[in-house]
């Protein structure tokens, strides 16, 4: 697991409000010693957002000196050096199933289902990485043996809150260059087949099999026949 950054504060909003409440330091400068966007210091400054977030000195914390903080008001070029904290560094947690709050858990096999209808491209290993959820899951929505089957409506994980729009651009993006084609070939289109649930799929064997027929010499197998018959 990697180690958080030692050089930012352990509240970078509350640090935040406070300098900006209490001391003359450029946005930039806060936005840098912070590890937040200038743009979201300005929005602090102008109260649009964080208006319930209660300022935190970084001197009580032992975060920063009023020396340091003096120095860089001093000279908007210079940037915030941060106290070194004793103990051991803190750690992030690693890799493994995104979490989802208890109140969006039941919109996962909805999500699911989206994407099986809409992105059937992307495999079921990394729909459980891109919304929290397991491959029986996955399969239990798709042979529609769900506990919640009859009432399971596909909806866009992006829209219900389960992974961003970009997460899921990238994903679709991925793997639809990496998708086999759905058409045969010299592009003939394949013959769809319906399985015992309904859902169609392609069969581009038969298809191959039509089109390799369409294009054979039919005039010189009836010579040969005829000669044969002679």
């Amino acid at each position: 697991m990697a180690e958080l950054m030692m050089n930012k504060p352990l509240k970078p909003k509350a640090s935040a409000v406070w300098l900006i409440d209490n001391t003359a330091l450029s946005f930039e400068q806060i936005a840098e010693y912070t590890g937040l966007h200038v743009v979201e210091i300005q929005a602090y400054a102008d109260e649009e957002v964080g208006r319930g977030i209660i300022g935190e000195s970084p001197i009580q914390c032992g975060e920063l000196t009023a020396a340091e903080i003096e120095r860089c008001e001093k000279d908007p070029e210079a940037e915030l050096r941060i106290t070194k904290r004793e103990g051991p560094a803190l750690k992030a947690r690693g890799k493994g199933p995104r979490y989802t709050p208890v109140a969006r858990r039941n919109d996962k096999p909805d999500a699911i289902a989206y994407l099986l209808k809409h992105h059937g491209e992307i495999p079921d290993a990394q729909i459980c990485k891109l919304i929290g959820t397991t491959k029986p899951t996955i399969q239990m929505v798709r042979d529609r043996s769900h506990a919640n089957a009859s009432i399971i409506t596909p909806r866009n994980p992006c829209e219900i809150g389960l992974c961003s729009y970009a997460e899921l651009e990238k994903m679709v993006e991925k793997y639809r260059k990496a998708a086999p084609d759905s058409q045969g070939e010299n592009g003939s289109e394949a013959s769809p087949v319906s399985d015992s649930h309904g859902n169609n799929s392609y069969d581009l064997q038969s298809s191959k099999a039509k089109n390799d027929l369409s294009n054979f010499d039919f005039s010189n197998f009836l010579k040969s026949q005829s000669g044969s018959g002679q």
